[in-house]
């Protein structure tokens, strides 16, 4: 990790500190003390404590209170939900209506909080699944089609969270749709006759509409040419709950195309966004700073760009590591944690594909995590089931934009649907088939100067002509397109070994990447060839 690249972690870092808001401890023991009294209620009653909160809750929305919604919404409403509410659910809206006077925009708010406990917490039914996207679609309606901008103001994590979990309710009825056994017939017939609910048409409306509202495009588009965000802002994005939530959605569009399988346009969704760039604005939010990165990097990835994979996964993962004592406080520490863990094991899998040296305290880390699958990793006989192991633990759960037919009987009977994830870790490993020789054709290399080609061919256990197709997809594979400025989808062709080969007369030689660099720029000249010879060997970048 170069100077530059520490410099900005440590921006972060600064940032996360100082964003980092100071509970409220008088708030929270003015709540938790209300119920001291250990007054005995029935079970259709609402504590007394939790009366309190929905109405300091409701009046903090109301004033338009940030930091006190923001100490309420991270501290407060957890620490009523471990006490109260932890293997049920909150009290349903309807039951709370007349404390808020009916107030359907807090109602609205309420509902959101409501169904996401219930998928955290519990097992939703279809029943909830309809009523949580109705209630969405009431949300950003409101928001987006009011007359003027609304006047409502929101903590940038749980604008971040609204749009986060949108997508992610969003991720699990697709999943759930196709999966047709055990289900009812009232359950497809639900299905069969409520097909626009959770359509990927509606959720990437929402998203783009967000952007569109909010000019959110065109606000980057000035501040990345030095210009002020504001000039651009226009009515709505001048408010910080539009302006948020545009830029939101855009790390929403980069997670929702990957889910998709369109690795190309999920990152050039972000073809405004700076990731390099001091304090931008994804960096507020640790959950949406972690989320970016994980899609840049697995796009990357899934494009067998493995150089700059490894670069976003190592940026991030610093990240972490020096900020962890502040997630530890956070609502969310465990699925920051999680997110770590699989990011170092895509970043065992890139790092095998493509060796790199990493960061020292990244590479102890990594090794701490998964010494013995990396240990497999470089063995042939056994890479193949842990690069499928680790890439199903740290692949984000694909989707299918349509779900299955279920007008057709024989899909119904057979309950046998599309399954995203398998369709996509055949195309995976599929690559990984065909460079499971590398590493131990690269550690033999490594030994020598000059070596024959029948004698490496002996080493290897395969035919010369085989070890002659090997070499040539060793080569290709040791130059990629890296990042070196302007949006994330450029680069240039760069080699990303620490040594390099050329073939003559039957013979390898071998050098350091510097002095044989000749060689790598006359196959550059001759990819094309290459790539004919060894037909079907590119991974698509795109489903």
């Amino acid at each position: 990790m170069n100077y530059e690249e520490d410099i900005d972690i440590t921006n972060e870092v600064d940032l996360v500190v100082s964003a980092y808001p100071v509970q409220d401890d008088d708030l929270d023991e003015e709540l938790l003390a209300a119920d001291q009294s250990a007054q005995q209620y029935q079970e259709i009653q609402i504590p007394e404590v939790v009366k309190k909160f929905i109405l300091l809750f409701h009046r903090s929305v109301l004033e338009n209170n940030v930091y006190e919604l923001q100490s309420i919404y991270e501290h407060s409403f957890n620490k009523l939900t471990e006490k109260f509410y932890a293997n049920e659910s909150w009290p349903e809206p309807e039951g709370i209506s007349s404390l808020v006077n009916d107030d359907q925009v807090f109602l609205t708010l309420y509902r959101e909080l409501y169904y996401r406990h219930i998928y955290s917490r519990l097992t939703p039914t279809i029943e909830h699944r309809f009523h949580s996207y109705e209630n969405y679609c009431d949300l950003f309606n409101y928001i987006l089609n009011s007359e003027g901008p609304v006047a409502l103001e929101l903590p940038n994590q749980w604008l971040w969270d609204i749009i986060d979990e949108f997508i992610y309710q969003f991720q699990s009825f697709c999943n759930y749709r196709n999966r047709i056994k055990n289900k009812t017939k009232e359950e497809l017939a639900l299905l069969r006759d409520n097909s626009q609910i959770w359509s990927c048409y509606s959720v990437l409306n929402v998203l783009y509409s967000l952007i569109q509202k909010s000019r959110i495009t065109e606000q980057l588009l000035v501040s990345k040419n030095g210009g002020d965000m504001v000039e651009a802002a226009g009515e709505y994005g001048s408010r910080p709950l539009y302006k948020m939530l545009g830029y939101f959605s855009i790390v929403g569009l980069l997670r929702v195309h990957c889910l998709l399988g369109d690795f190309t346009l999920a990152l050039k969704m972000m073809d405004n966004i700076e990731l390099n760039k001091k304090q931008a604005l994804f960096a507020r939010v640790t959950a949406c700073h972690v989320t970016t990165y994980y899609y840049v990097g697995f796009a990357y990835m899934m494009m067998r760009r493995y150089a700059d994979a490894i670069k976003a996964f190592s940026h991030i993962l610093t990240f972490i590591n020096r900020t962890k004592q502040y997630h530890t406080r956070s609502y969310q520490h465990d699925q920051i944690n999680k997110k770590g863990d699989q990011m170092y094991a895509l970043l065992a899998i890139c790092v095998t594909l493509c060796p790199t040296r990493l960061d020292e305290n990244i590479h102890s880390q990594m090794r701490e995590k998964y010494a013995e699958q990396s240990n497999k990793l470089a063995k042939p006989e056994e890479a193949l089931q842990v690069f499928e192991e680790l890439f199903l633990f740290a692949c984000p759960k694909f989707i299918s934009p349509n779900g299955p037919n279920l007008e057709d009987p024989e899909v119904v009977e057979q309950g046998v649907a599309f399954e995203p994830v398998q369709h996509y870790t055949k195309i995976f490993m599929a690559e990984v088939q065909h460079s499971i020789l590398l590493p131990t054709l690269r550690s033999y290399l490594k030994l020598y100067t000059t070596m024959g080609n029948a004698k490496l061919a002996s080493f290897l256990e395969i035919e010369p002509e085989q070890l002659r197709t090997l070499l040539m997809m060793a080569k290709m594979r040791s130059r990629q397109i890296k990042w070196v400025e302007g949006t994330l989808l450029e680069g240039e062709y760069q080699g990303t070994s620490d040594l390099d080969f050329c073939l003559k007369q039957d013979m390898i030689h071998v050098s350091e990447a510097k002095v044989g660099r000749r060689y790598g720029d006359w196959f550059l000249r001759n990819i094309n060839k290459f790539q004919d010879i060894l037909g079907g060997l590119e991974l698509s970048s795109r489903a």
